[in-house]
């Protein structure tokens, strides 16, 4: 793994299903986002590399390098097989991605009931700040939340673009 400082380092996590009608606001709101935490001294921003809204944030990224050169997107992976029951073109866009990261960590080798959360805390211990598109109060996303809140992280809702300041319930 590469050295980075956790000052320049940003997360995202998100749920797997994205709403249609969000895609755009997400969309535009991550080219924002990203470009301002870019301008104030992130440099690394780290996916989990899930479907849904992991993938369109390291899309984002990567489509942040047209505008600024030296930014990296670094990937968080639970374990080595975990498109194991994702579709066709899931995987071929996951290949992809995956092909284009600056750095790829898998925090566990083998599928296991805990390697998402471990997944997941790995992101935050690393960062300053996460983006997060939260929907409803449950699952790994909630708990990511909370556990960044509970870490001291600077948390930005994607949706609305404001720093998110309270507990989510589980």
């Amino acid at each position: 793994m590469t050295d980075f400082n956790r000052n320049e380092t940003c997360c995202f996590t998100g749920h797997r299903i994205v709403r249609s009608e969000d895609i755009d606001t997400i969309n535009n709101n991550l080219k924002r986002v990203i470009a301002s935490l870019y301008k104030g001294g992130m440099r690394r921003f780290i996916s989990g590399g899930a479907i849904g809204f992991d993938t369109l944030a390291s899309r984002a990224v990567l489509n942040a390098r047209e505008e600024f050169p030296d930014i990296r997107l670094a990937l968080a992976l639970p374990c080595r097989d975990q498109d194991r029951l994702w579709n066709a073109a899931q995987k071929a866009e996951y290949a992809e991605i995956l092909g284009s990261a600056d750095e790829v960590i898998y925090v566990s080798e083998n599928y296991s009931p805990e390697c998402m959360l471990k997944r997941n805390r790995y992101m935050v211990d690393r960062s300053s700040a996460v983006v997060v598109y939260i929907q409803y109060p449950r699952g790994g996303t909630v708990y990511t939340v909370n556990y960044a809140l509970d870490s001291g992280l600077r948390v930005i809702n994607i949706l609305d673009d404001t720093e998110a300041d309270k507990t989510y319930g589980a």
